[in-house]
């Protein structure tokens, strides 16, 4: 693998991260709890979610996907109920303003682990996209156990980077917003998850 592969991958990979998503709402939403751990942890589960997913379309996880369209129909509503079930729980979630929000207790590191790694994880979408995507970079005449790792460890530094910019940015809004225009904030990324999992319900595979 060259460096311009390289290069090319991280730019390529950076368009398509950039675009808001549901682990990048989330990290906006955890931002604005201005609680540092529970955002932090939120992105190491995104993060955590590249490695597993690249990981799979390196053992053959993502063709088998691709093949079986029972595996994708279960994936894919796993990870409609998830959307939905997370936008509830942002609608109701009640915030309070300036630094009463940084001991918001409704919120748990863990918790944002959990939810940041399960969003992503069921989302057929994501394991479809790397097994299109990655095998483009993959030079198949040298080892290609290496060039897995490699992409995956770029791809997860690259989330987490773009990932902190969105937590950094609804720190930002919760320092300038009342309760109310927090919790306007929620619902708005709540209704984007609803609209995530109808685009998701309604999504079928390319063969299909």
């Amino acid at each position: 693998m060259t460096i311009s592969t390289i290069c090319l991958y991280i730019a390529a990979c950076f368009a398509v991260t950039v675009i808001p998503g549901p682990t990048m709402l989330l990290a906006l939403a955890n931002g604005a709890s201005r609680n540092w751990c529970v955002a932090g942890m939120g992105i190491l589960g995104a993060a955590l979610s590249d490695l597993l997913l690249i990981g799979a379309v390196a053992i053959g996880l993502g063709a088998i996907l691709a093949a079986s369209e029972l595996f994708f129909s279960i994936i894919k509503w796993i990870g409609v109920i998830y959307l939905v079930w997370l936008a509830i729980q942002l609608w109701r979630h009640k915030p309070t303003s300036l630094d009463a929000g940084i001991k918001d207790s409704s919120y748990s590191a863990a918790k944002a682990f959990r939810r940041s790694l399960l969003v992503a994880l069921s989302n057929p979408k994501g394991l479809l996209f790397f097994s299109a995507f990655l095998p483009q970079f993959i030079n198949t005449a040298e080892p290609q156990a290496i060039q897995y790792i490699t992409l995956a460890v770029l791809t997860a530094v690259l989330d987490m980077a773009v990932m902190t910019c969105y937590a950094s940015g609804g720190a930002q809004a919760a320092r300038l917003l009342t309760a109310k225009g927090l919790r306007r904030l929620n619902r708005a990324c709540a209704s984007s998850f609803i609209s995530l999992a109808v685009f998701l319900a309604l999504y079928k595979k390319a063969n299909s």
